[in-house]
């Protein structure tokens, strides 16, 4: 069914036009870049709807302003002090499973390649909609050439965040000849709930809609629906960790990037813990019919009581995706160690000190002595020889210091050096590259921190919003290495160093200018070996 009228803006302005299967978009264009924001690529998640999985949104007639970004899930800000560092904005009303587009554009349309052919992939002189149907897919002609494609997926604990952060704006992507797409997905008990009478795993099923939504449209903006990569970081990192392993994403893309995030998922009855404790401050069964009825606000409030205390070093309630035996038949560290996706380029990598971002702001790394750390320590299971190598090797490092190190590499490095090493040892067909980053933010002695390598990726250093967290000196040339690269990868498959083999290559970003290190830290993670 087609929207009302009054929900598609007649055209009042001049601005970039591309036709998808739901409609005509007009977006809006500065300096060879069109943007087209807050489209829908499935219904809003609401009445009956809600806690469903995604259905592709309807039609519209006439010609949709997409110059603004769309609403965003439903979410609560960071508490402090992370609210100042990490801007996280909040866009009202009940579409939010939008999504954004950033693509080169010429004076006729998308830009052509620089292959000669026109954005859509025929020959010509790159007039949108040549080659492609009124659906807004490409004919039986045209070839498969065409612009790389980046889908962007938030993280934020899988509670916070959206494609609305001014950190992820696709406009250096574009100008550097990606369509950069970014994404919303439903969070919390709304995306990632667990309850009998509804599917598990909403926000992944988000996710995948989008893909197939990319799959089918991105011709009409001059991507090249063959040349998919996905990335992200965090929580967004372990979505496209799971995408990896997901048969229902198979074939949606052909290179993905991990930032400071791990396969990892739980089995249905542990994960459902977290909904039964919202259940119980709700006063309500664990049902997603009950939940449907309860106030969005008061949902929001339960949930936040319910996680505010967790942490994955000392446990409590959190939202996670589960094995359920449809979008995750099995664990996505045990699928992808035995061979799923190896087809799929993959980059991976973390930030030195990921931990700083939790443990500095909140006093853990001066609060905590010998004896917290032991304790810490033995919640977390982490093995006593292991953290004797780590006293060892930082004799002048604060203790709690010392855990945050441990629970960097425990959550994060080793399990993505172990991911390398399996795709090496079953001969994967794709590469595997991994990388470090090691600038070190000033910003209230936050060092390598958690999501400090946002805004070189998308080379976005120049906005307040990046600044908040690097500071107003981070270096341009550090920035301007690290995106390069990553167009890259979406181009081509590598990075630009060589792949993981046995030497253990990583490429760090800073300090210092870029460099490839073989085998950083080795005696730790030695010690992690059984």
């Amino acid at each position: 069914m087609a929207e009302n009228a009054a929900d598609v803006s007649e055209r009042v302005q001049d601005g970039p036009e591309v036709r998808t299967r739901g409609g005509a978009l007009r977006g809006s264009l500065k300096d060879g870049v069109a943007a087209f924001l807050g489209v829908p690529y499935a219904q809003a998640p609401v009445g009956a709807m809600r806690f469903r999985a995604p259905e592709p949104a309807g039609p519209w007639d006439g010609v949709r302003e997409a110059t603004a970004f769309g609403p965003t899930a439903p979410k609560r800000p960071y508490s402090p002090p992370l609210d100042a560092l990490l801007p996280d904005p909040d866009v009202e009303g009940d579409d939010c499973l939008n999504l954004n587009v950033w693509a080169p554009w010429g004076p006729s349309g998308p830009a052509a390649p620089e292959d000669g052919t026109s954005e859509d992939g025929m020959p010509g002189d790159g007039i949108p909609g040549d080659g492609i149907s009124d659906d807004g897919v490409s004919g039986d002609e045209r070839p498969e050439a065409g612009r790389p494609v980046m889908v962007w997926i938030h993280g934020g604990s899988l509670i916070h965040g959206s494609s609305a952060v001014p950190v992820y704006d696709g406009t250096a992507f574009a100008r550097d000849g990606v369509v950069l797409v970014s994404v919303n997905y439903r969070l919390g008990v709304e995306g990632f709930g667990v309850f009998p009478d509804a599917p598990a795993n909403l926000g992944l099923r988000d996710q995948i809609a989008a893909l197939a939504w990319v799959r089918e449209n991105v011709a009409a903006f001059g991507g090249d629906p063959e040349r998919v990569t996905v990335f992200g970081e965090s929580a967004g990192a372990i979505s496209i960790a799971a995408l990896l392993a997901s048969p229902l994403a198979k074939g949606l893309f052909r290179r993905a990037v991990v930032q400071s995030g791990a396969p990892i998922a739980q089995p249905l009855a542990t994960a459902r813990r977290t909904t039964e404790a919202v259940a119980a401050r709700l006063k309500v069964p664990a049902t997603a019919e009950a939940f449907a009825r309860v106030d969005r606000e008061r949902l929001l409030a339960a949930q936040t009581e319910v996680t505010g205390k967790g942490s994955p070093l000392s446990g409590g309630h959190s939202f996670q995706i589960v094995v359920d035996g449809e979008v995750l038949p099995r664990d996505p560290a045990e699928a992808l160690a035995d061979g799923a996706s190896a087809e799929v380029d993959l980059l991976m990598g973390t930030t030195t000190e990921e931990y700083r971002l939790w443990f500095v702001p909140s006093g853990v790394t001066d609060r905590v002595g010998p004896w917290v750390q032991r304790l810490l320590l033995r919640k977390a299971k982490v093995p006593s020889r292991t953290a004797k190598v780590y006293r060892a090797g930082r004799p002048l490092e604060k203790p709690g210091e010392v855990l945050g190190a441990l629970a960097t590499d425990k959550l994060l490095r080793i399990p993505l050096n172990a991911l390398a090493d399996a795709r090496l040892r079953a001969g994967a067909s794709a590469g595997t590259y991994l990388y470090e980053f090691g600038w070190r933010s000033p910003v209230l002695d936050l060092g390598a921190c958690h999501a400090l390598e946002l805004g070189f990726v998308f080379d976005t250093l120049d906005l307040p919003e990046t600044r908040a967290l690097t500071g107003p000196e981070a270096p341009q040339e550090l920035a301007t290495a690290m995106h390069a690269a990553w167009v890259a990868f979406a181009a081509t498959g590598e990075p630009g160093w060589r792949r993981w083999d046995p030497a253990r290559p990583v490429m760090t970003f800073g300090p210092g200018l870029p460099s490839l290190v073989e085998a950083p830290r080795e005696a730790e993670r030695r010690a992690w070996e059984v």
